[in-house]
């Protein structure tokens, strides 16, 4: 385990269709902090499936949303749990604030039909993949 802290996150700096950009502007003066959520995704022959764990969050505090230029965003807001008067905190290691991630897709994905669905604070997206055709092989007989 490395002390030095990654400066990409969980991904590698060099990944075309991540775009896991910090954006100073998405950040508001009420939340300091991003929360941070792990996405996976998983490609399939038929789909580009995406799955992030969400717990404590409803599928109202969440929003997909595909972009121009084929680009998959996740975003939505962790709310910071309100402070009593005389309450004291010991530690506080949940994440919370807003959060948002994007995903560029590849060609082959079928933007118009991206469906989402969540459960038990699972959100799963499925990107519908184009059928690609195989090309044609042509046999050449070899004279001689």
């Amino acid at each position: 385990m490395s002390l030095i802290p990654r400066l990409f996150g969980n991904r590698s700096p060099f990944d075309p269709f991540s775009l896991d950009l910090w954006d100073p502007f998405f950040n508001s003066d009420e939340t300091s902090t991003i929360a941070n959520i792990q996405i996976d995704w998983k490609e399939t022959p038929e789909a580009h499936i995406f799955k992030a764990d969400l717990p404590g969050l409803k599928k109202e505090d969440v929003k997909v949303e595909v972009e121009e230029g084929r680009v998959l965003q996740i975003s939505g807001e962790r709310n910071v749990e309100k402070e009593g008067k005389n309450d004291k905190w010991h530690r506080v290691e949940r994440s919370r604030g807003k959060f948002v991630r994007r995903f560029r897709l590849p060609e082959n994905a079928k933007v118009g039909e991206v469906k989402a669905s969540m459960e038990n604070g699972v959100l799963t997206v499925i990107v519908p993949k184009e059928e690609v055709k195989k090309p044609e092989v042509k046999s050449i007989e070899i004279s001689g």
